[in-house]
C-alpha cells in the first residue's frame, strides 16, 4: 500500500498580504485592509507549514494578498479580482493570472500528479469569527463534495479523530462556506475521477489562531488526525 506521507499534497492559498512593490500604488491610503481578513488568511501559513513538517507532505502556499489576485477563485470567476483589481485594463488583469495565479495552480495540480492515489489534497484556510450578523461559533470547518463518498468518509474520519482527541472542538461540515463553491479543490475535482482525488478544505476559526502558541496548539491536533485519516484511506 503507498505510504500514508506519499498522498498528502498541502495548499494554502491566502497564505500572505504581501504586495510586491510595483503594485504598491493600488492600496495607497488603504493599506490597513491588508491586515483583515480581505486581505489574507491570518493565522494558516505557522498551521500549514507545521503540518507539512510533522506528515512530510509537499505544502504550496500562495505569496501575494488575495485582494490582488484570488489564488481560490477560477481565473474566470469575476470574484478572482477584488475592487483594486478588477477595473484594471484587461492585459494587466491576464497579467496577475499569469504573473500569481497559474503557476501556484499548477504547482499544486503538479504536485497532485506526482502523488500517489489516492492522493488527498487539503487547502488550509481560515476565517473572519463574525461577518455581517454571522457568527461563526465553531472553531473548524471540514468543507468537502458530500456527492463523493471518499470525501464524505474521510470528512467523517477528521471529525471522529477530532471528537476522540479534542472533544472542546466544534467542527462544522462544509461551513462557513460550502465544499462545492468555486475554488481550486472543486476545480481540481472535475479534472479528477472520485477514486485518485480526494479534494478538502480546513478552515479554522481565526479567534483561535491569534497567537503562535495557538496555532502550533493546532498543528498538534491536527496531524495525527490526518495521519490516521490517510492510514485508513486507500
Amino acid at each position: 500500500m503507498p505510504s500514508v506521507r506519499s498522498r498528502l499534497v498541502l495548499s494554502c492559498e491566502h497564505a500572505s498580504a504581501h504586495v510586491p512593490r510595483e503594485f504598491a500604488g493600488l492600496f495607497r491610503g488603504e493599506r490597513a485592509i491588508l491586515a483583515t481578513h480581505r486581505g489574507y488568511d491570518a493565522g494558516v501559513l505557522d498551521v500549514s507549514r507545521g503540518l507539512a513538517r510533522r506528515l512530510a507532505a509537499p505544502l504550496i502556499a500562495g505569496a501575494t494578498t488575495r485582494l490582488l489576485v484570488d489564488l481560490n477563485r477560477s481565473p474566470h470567476n469575476p470574484a478572482v479580482y477584488s475592487r483594486f483589481t478588477r477595473d484594471l485594463p484587461l492585459p494587466a488583469r491576464r497579467a496577475l493570472i499569469a504573473r500569481f495565479h497559474a503557476p501556484h495552480w499548477a504547482r499544486v495540480e503538479r504536485a497532485v500528479t506526482q502523488a500517489a492515489r489516492p492522493v488527498v489534497h487539503i487547502a488550509v484556510h481560515s476565517f473572519t469569527p463574525v461577518l455581517g450578523d454571522d457568527v461563526r461559533d465553531f472553531e473548524l470547518g471540514l468543507l468537502y463534495d458530500p456527492q463523493r463518498p471518499r470525501e464524505r468518509r474521510f470528512a467523517d474520519l477528521l471529525r471522529a479523530g477530532l471528537a476522540a482527541r479534542a472533544p472542546e472542538v466544534r467542527v462544522r461540515r462544509n461551513a462557513p462556506y460550502r465544499g462545492t463553491s468555486d475554488g481550486l479543490p472543486t476545480a481540481i475535482r472535475r479534472k479528477r475521477r472520485p477514486g485518485d482525488y480526494l479534494g478538502l478544505e480546513i478552515e479554522l476559526n481565526q479567534a483561535v489562531l491569534g497567537s503562535r502558541r495557538e496555532r502550533l496548539a493546532w498543528v498538534a491536533r491536527l496531524a495525527p488526525v490526518l495521519r490516521e485519516a490517510l492510514s485508513r484511506t486507500s
